[in-house]
């Protein structure tokens, strides 16, 4: 068994071993979308694995910190075009989110060297840390997990039907691990003993093995794929108004936009749906408290004669959540064909600093985080709720709440034939925002076995079946961002669910309580060596 003691003065080429962590970073950027160079993020942690290795564990945690404030200023450099967004905090967010890659290399480095385990074994290091990050209370940020970077890889996602998002990460980091067990063992060839030839040839064969067996995932999910969709189908229509952020709440606009969403609404029913959605606060006003623009929503809605969802700001509904004076909740609105509102569903899961103030009262939050000027936010909801349009049912995330797969569960759990996702992503610009945030939809609907439904502003406004197929996009040519029109399918309502939508997180469990015993067993080590 490997002592940890002087084992950064083993480490060779400790220039490169610095600088590795970076590497890594970087090379995460483009393995995820606008690049999309999915088969970089198999390998992009080998620099970072090495160093976590060789060098000690103060250091390995520090480059580790370093190459994560690299890949998250790389991934979402978009968070600055939004205007509360002021310079400080987001650099306190990208030193935060950096912090996780510093765990993961500390607890690589204390694994590997005090038990002598391969870098294999930061596969549930990885999916443990990921986890924290996407659970950690109001902080909570399941963006960029690894998985996330192969939702255009459909045999192998479809392992996530088991494991979540998680399993895909999970068997990355594992055949990460491999490559970079086999690089180190080619750096020590020459040394004698374990540490020499013997050790090369070993994980030559180790890395084989573990390539063959990740093929065998993708045989395996491209055969679950063949499995035919049945059910009733039941025809969809989505609206992309494209509406600018400076004219949504301007009363100057409201009916220019109300005269452009009911024109591609006609043009929706056209294709005779059952169901038009319109984006996250399409509405120009609170519809439930504006007499006018209600009368008018009414009347289009009577004539169109179709099952509406429409995003709006609204006051929950008395008992969904305590209302206070002057405050609304970001809404969604479903209209029957005679113009009724059957339902409403309020926001459940607000973003931190953006729409609600998080431990208000508790934290003196500093000007630099939030603004002097900032409003007290939005009103939470408090539960999901499913829509009935009488040939099915659906559910509604609107916004980031996507990213959160315990929100798709929860709504097939009661009931939804296929889930909608409303959307107002102009905020952002044309970035790649809306291409990342897309890529949470493709897992809602593997994870859960459900057909995914999004509707945006500003694009990218698609379909997305329970393989995790991408079809219907709103498009003139080649643009998707930035453009208007409307979309129809017919979308499959047979059974849906999964063993993850049964039993949630737990594989990701698993390996925190894998990683919790092989750092006391490090512990135990440790403490032996002293």
């Amino acid at each position: 068994m490997t002592n940890a003691k002087g084992a950064a003065r083993e480490a060779p080429g400790s220039l490169a071993l610095l600088l590795g962590p970076l590497l890594s970073g970087a090379l995460l950027v483009i393995a995820f979308p606008p690049w999309s160079l999915s088969g970089v993020g198999w390998a992009a942690l080998v620099p970072l694995l090495l160093s976590s290795r060789f060098l000690g564990p103060g250091l390995s945690f520090l480059l580790g910190w370093a190459g994560g404030v690299v890949f998250f200023v790389g991934f979402f450099p978009w968070i600055r075009e939004v205007q509360s967004a002021t310079l400080p905090a987001v650099t306190a967010g990208y030193l935060y989110l950096g912090l996780y890659f510093g765990l993961f290399g500390a607890c690589v480095h204390w694994i590997s060297r005090r038990l002598g385990w391969p870098l294999m074994a930061a596969a549930p290091v990885w999916v443990a840390v990921e986890f924290l990050r996407s659970k950690f209370f109001f902080l909570a940020f399941p963006f960029a997990l690894l998985g996330h970077s192969q939702y255009e890889n459909l045999p192998i996602i479809q392992v996530a039907t088991y494991t979540g998002v998680y399993g895909v990460s999970f068997l990355m980091v594992l055949v990460t691990g491999a490559l970079a067990d086999f690089v180190a063992a080619w750096m020590e060839k020459g040394k004698p003993g374990e540490s020499g030839s013997g050790a090369f040839f070993r994980n030559a064969l180790i890395c084989l093995a573990v390539l063959v067996g990740t093929g065998g995932v993708w045989i395996a999910g491209h055969r679950s794929m063949l499995t035919p969709m049945d059910g009733p189908r039941l025809a969809v229509s989505v609206v992309q108004g494209n509406i600018a952020q400076k004219k949504k709440w301007d009363r100057t606009y409201r009916g220019e936009i109300l005269a452009s969403y009911e024109r591609l609404s006609e043009k929706a029913a056209s294709d005779n749906p059952r169901l038009i959605v319109w984006p996250e606060t399409a509405t120009p006003g609170l519809v439930l408290k504006d007499a006018e623009l209600y009368r008018q929503m009414v009347s289009m809605v009577r004539r169109i004669h179709r099952f509406f969802l429409i995003g709006s700001a609204e006051y929950p509904k008395f008992g969904q959540a305590r209302v206070e004076r002057g405050r609304s909740g970001n809404t969604a609105l479903f209209f029957s064909p005679d113009g009724k509102i059957l339902g409403q569903y309020l926001k459940i899961r607000l973003i931190p600093f953006g729409e609600y103030m998080p431990l208000k009262g508790i934290i003196p939050w500093p000007v630099f985080i939030v603004r002097s000027d900032k409003k007290d936010g939005l009103i939470p909801g408090t539960e999901s709720s499913v829509f009935d349009l009488g040939a099915g049912r659906f559910g509604t995330l609107i916004c980031w709440e996507n990213a959160f797969p315990e929100l798709t569960r929860r709504l097939v759990e009661r009931g939804a034939d296929f889930v909608v996702n409303i959307s107002n992503e102009a905020w952002f610009g044309r970035t790649a925002a809306p291409r990342q945030i897309l890529t949470f939809c493709v897992f809602r609907a593997v994870e859960s076995r459900v057909h995914m439904v999004r509707a945006t502003n500003t694009g990218i406004s698609c379909f997305i079946d329970p393989f995790g197929r991408i079809s219907g996009r709103v498009h003139h040519g080649t643009e998707e961002l930035f453009v208007e029109g409307v979309s129809t399918e017919e979308i499959r309502l047979g059974k849906t669910g999964s063993f993850y939508q049964r039993h949630g997180d737990l594989f990701a469990w698993i390996c925190v309580c894998a990683v919790c015993f092989l750092l006391l067993g490090a512990l135990f080590e440790w403490r032996s060596d002293r």
